[in-house]
C-alpha cells in the first residue's frame, strides 16, 4: 500500500529555487504535434477524484487527471525542468521573496472566462483558503497582487526553494474564477486545459472521459482526441484490465508484474518511494531508548535491506540508508550503504547505550504491511529489540503517526527535491517530525537550504548527512515503480519523482 501525504503533510515534490526570466512557448514534454486522427487513450488510475475544485488537486496519481482540464502555471518537463505555461516568464527579486509572473494573454476557459491577472490571483486566492489536501503548497504566500492585466506578483513570507515546483503543481492549476468554490466545478472541471470533460461518458469512482478542447491554445499538449481514466483500486483488477487491453498504460507492484511480463507488455521502471522505519521519538518522550543514537543506529544495522529487497519487493529498487534521492542535488551516494548489515554491530552499540538485554519498541500495524513487519520484528528481535506491533486501520494510520502516537513507524515516501524532503520529514513543523525534534546544527543548516537559492540542493547535502549520522529514519530502498504499457498503442515517458507520468507524456506510438 503507498500513501501520499495530504493537507497536514509537508509540502510535496519541490523544484530549484532562484530560476530567473525564462521565456517561449509550453515545453514539448513528449512528442511535440497535435493529436493522430481519431487517437485515443485509456489510463489505468489507482485513486478516484472526490472533487475537481483545482484547490483540492492532490499530487502523483491525481496529477494526469487534473492536467486533462487544467492548466498550470508553469510546466514541469518529465526530467523536471520547469518550462512556460500559463506564465511565459516568471523572475524572483534579490532574496527570493518576491516572484512576478508574466502571463499569456490568449487563454480562455472552457466557459468563455478570460484567462488574466485577475483570474490568476482569484485561483491562488482559493487555494489558500480552500483546504485542500496539497493546502500545504500556499503556506508561504503572504499576498497576490495584481501587476498588470497580463502579470502578478506574488509576496513570500519567507524564501521557499519549493514555490516554483508548487506552481507546477496543485497550486498552479488554473479554473475559471465564475466557477471556484462552487459546486458544480466539484463534478463539473471549467479550465482551459486540453480537454474537457465528456459528463455522459464518465461515472465518479468508475472512469473520467475527456475529449479534446476544439478551442485549447497548445494543439502539441493535444495529442489524443479522447482520453479515458478507469478507476482501478485493485491491483488483481489493474492487472487484469492491462493484460486483457481494457487500459493502454497502468501502474502495477511486484505481485502482479509477472503475469503483465508474460503478456509481452512493456515495463517502465523508475524509483520514486523511499520505504522503511521513521524513527520519530528522537528525544526518547514516550520510547526512552530512542533517546540515545547508538539505539537508533544499532536498529540500522539490524536491518537486511538485500533480503527485504529481493523477498519483499522481487528485488525491483534499490537498498539505501538515506531518504534523500537520486534525482536530487542532497543525494550522497556513499549514504546508500551507511549502515550495512551488521548484527555484531547491532548488539555492540545496544549495549554500549546500556541495553545489552534489549527493550521492547511499540510499532503500528497495518494489515497491508503484515509481511514487511513480520521481517523487521524477526531481524531487530535477532540483536535484542522486541517489536509489539499493535494493529491500526488503515483510516486512521497517518492520522496516527502523524500525532506523535507511536515512536517508531513504517512508511513509503516519495522522495522529492530536497527542500520538499526537509519540510516533509525534517522542520519542527514536519508532518513526520511529530516529536519536533531539532538541534541547533541541524536548524542552521535547514536556514542555509531555505536561503541558499539556485544552491539550496547542494546545501541540504550538510542535512542529509547529518539525519544519517543520527539516525532519525532507517531505510529499507527505494521502490521501482512499475508502469505497464500497450506499445503498440502508446508511448509514454516517466516524469521524475513522481508515481506515474504526467498525461502531456503520453504519444500514439509510432
Amino acid at each position: 500500500m503507498k500513501f501520499r501525504p495530504f493537507a497536514a503533510a509537508a509540502a510535496v515534490l519541490a523544484a530549484a529555487l532562484a530560476l530567473t526570466a525564462c521565456s517561449g512557448s509550453a515545453g514539448n514534454a513528449g512528442n511535440p504535434g497535435g493529436s493522430a486522427s481519431g487517437a485515443s487513450l485509456t489510463v489505468g488510475s489507482l485513486v478516484n477524484i472526490n472533487s475537481f475544485d483545482p484547490a483540492q488537486a492532490h499530487l502523483g496519481h491525481q496529477m494526469p487527471i487534473y492536467q486533462a482540464a487544467y492548466d498550470t502555471l508553469l510546466l514541469r518537463e518529465p526530467d523536471g525542468t520547469l518550462s512556460p505555461m500559463l506564465a511565459t516568464k516568471w523572475e524572483y527579486n534579490a532574496d527570493n521573496t518576491v516572484l512576478t509572473l508574466t502571463l499569456r494573454s490568449d487563454v480562455t476557459f472552457s466557459d468563455g472566462t478570460k484567462f488574466d491577472a485577475e483570474a490568476a490571483k482569484a485561483n491562488l486566492d482559493h487555494f489558500k483558503t480552500a483546504n485542500g489536501p496539497d493546502a500545504n503548497q500556499a503556506k508561504s504566500i503572504a499576498s497576490v497582487d495584481v501587476a498588470g492585466a497580463d502579470s502578478v506578483k506574488i509576496t513570500l513570507s519567507a524564501a521557499d526553494p519549493a514555490f516554483t515546483y508548487y506552481l507546477s503543481q496543485a497550486l498552479g492549476f488554473m479554473g475559471s474564477p465564475k466557477a471556484l468554490g462552487s459546486d458544480a466545478i466539484k463534478t463539473d472541471p471549467v479550465g482551459s486545459g486540453p480537454y474537457i470533460m465528456d459528463k455522459a461518458g464518465s461515472v465518479n469512482g468508475s472512469q473520467f472521459t475527456f475529449t479534446k478542447n476544439p478551442k485549447y491554445w497548445n494543439k502539441s499538449l493535444q495529442k489524443y482526441d479522447k482520453v479515458t481514466f478507469k478507476v482501478l483500486t485493485d491491483t488483481t483488477a489493474r492487472v487484469n484490465a492491462i493484460v486483457s487491453g481494457q487500459v493502454d498504460a497502468v501502474l502495477l507492484d511486484p505481485t502482479t508484474m509477472a503475469q503483465a511480463d508474460k503478456s509481452g507488455l512493456k515495463k517502465i521502471s523508475y524509483p520514486v518511494d523511499w520505504q522503511g522505519l521513521l524513527l520519530f521519538d528522537r528525544g526518547g518522550a514516550s520510547a526512552p531508548e530512542l533517546k540515545d543514537v547508538r539505539v537508533r543506529q544499532a536498529i540500522n544495522y539490524a536491518l537486511d535491506r538485500k533480503t527485504m529487497l529481493k523477498e519483499l519487493m522481487k528485488g525491483e529498487g534499490e537498498v539505501t540508508a538515506q531518504v534523500f534521492g537520486k534525482t536530487t542535488d542532497a543525494y550522497i551516494a556513499d549514504l546508500d550503504s551507511a549502515y550495512s548489515y551488521d548484527k555484531a554491530k547491532a548488539k555492540s552499540l545496544l549495549a554500549e547505550a546500556g541495553y545489552a538485554d534489549g527493550f521492547t519498541l511499540n510499532v503500528p500495524l497495518l494489515p497491508t504491511t503484515e509481511s514487511i513487519m513480520a521481517m523487521v520484528k524477526q531481524q531487530l528481535g535477532e540483536v535484542g529489540i522486541t517489536v509489539n506491533l499493535a494493529s491500526v486501520p488503515q483510516a486512521n494510520y497517518v492520522t496516527d503517526i502523524i500525532s506523535a502516537k507511536f515512536p517508531v513507524a513504517w512508511f513509503s515516501i516519495f522522495q522529492g527535491e530536497p527542500w520538499v524532503a526537509i519540510r516533509q520529514m525534517i522542520t519542527t513543523d514536519a508532518a513526520y517530525n511529530p516529536f519536533k525534534t531539532t538541534s541547533p546544527e541541524l536548524q542552521a543548516d535547514i536556514d542555509a537550504v531555505q536561503t541558499g537559492g539556485d544552491k539550496a540542493g547542494e546545501l541540504a547535502q550538510k542535512v542529509n548527512q547529518y539525519v544519517v549520522d543520527q539516525a532519525w529514519f532507517a531505510p529499507f530502498y527505494r521502490v521501482n515503480q512499475l508502469f505497464y504499457t500497450n506499445s503498440k498503442k502508446v508511448t509514454v515517458v516517466p516524469q521524475v519523482q513522481q508515481a506515474v507520468p504526467n498525461l502531456y507524456n503520453y504519444s500514439p506510438a509510432s
